[in-house]
């Protein structure tokens, strides 16, 4: 017969062995720094790495020099790429006054590119301005690089020493498919100064994007400049030089 001091010690080291089976046999906890599951942490640039570390805040858009106004706020699917806030022009380096890439229009001009763009959505169309308010640093600028590079001419037919441009009245644009941001074949490239960018001087597919350009610049109000297919104007009477940067 077992004495009772011995079988409650056996009871003992029988319960205390099964408890320790049970925990070797249990998966880990999951880590409190990693997921529950086996499936990998999915990484990303924005986190940070430190609790002291912030993330700084994209600046305000400031307003536009008055009157102007911002024509993708009046029509956010227009498509901007100012190609004189980078060396991506004919100068070959960022012009004065450039400082962000906004695109900005006496009032009725920018309500009237608003209406282009939703006029050629029926046709899966729209535009990508390259420039519309230029202040007139920016314009001083392009006549002084082409009489330094010997390109008088250019003065005039293609760089205006006082442009349309610098009150807000002129804009620079082609044709994109809507589906693939891809810019239409106009026959040449923006800023080729040449007879081969007259809006008339186009053949086949070139011609034909040329006029549906034309066709819906015109149907809202914008002349077109026929020395450059790329180039329209939207007159605003008493419209005043500016010289204020793009922020």
């Amino acid at each position: 017969m077992i004495n009772p001091v011995t079988a409650v010690a056996l009871a003992v080291a029988l319960l205390v062995s099964a408890c320790s089976s049970e925990d070797s046999a249990a998966p880990a906890p999951p880590s409190v720094t990693g997921p529950a599951s086996s499936a990998p942490m999915p990484t990303s640039t924005s986190t940070t790495t430190s609790s002291t570390s912030t993330t700084t805040a994209p600046a305000p858009r400031t307003r536009p020099p008055a009157p102007l106004v911002d024509v993708q706020e009046l029509e956010p699917s227009i498509g901007v790429a100012l190609n004189k806030l980078t060396a991506d022009n004919v100068t070959g380096a960022p012009l004065p006054g450039y400082e962000a890439n906004r695109a900005f229009l006496q009032p009725a001009g920018a309500e009237a590119l608003a209406r282009v763009q939703r006029r050629l959505a029926g046709r899966n169309l729209g535009v990508k301005v390259f420039d519309a308010y230029r202040p007139v640093r920016a314009t001083h600028a392009l006549v002084a690089w082409a009489r330094a590079q010997g390109r008088g001419d250019l003065v005039g037919p293609y760089i205006a020493s006082v442009s349309y441009h610098n009150s807000g009245q002129a804009v620079d644009l082609t044709l994109v498919d809507r589906a693939t941001n891809r810019e239409l074949d106009m026959g040449t490239g923006y800023e080729t100064f040449t007879p081969a960018a007259h809006t008339a001087n186009a053949a086949g597919v070139a011609a034909e994007n040329r006029a549906v350009l034309v066709e819906a610049m015109h149907a809202e109000g914008f002349e077109n400049y026929v020395g450059e297919w790329w180039h329209f104007y939207y007159y605003v009477t008493g419209a005043a030089l500016i010289d204020e940067p793009i922020r």
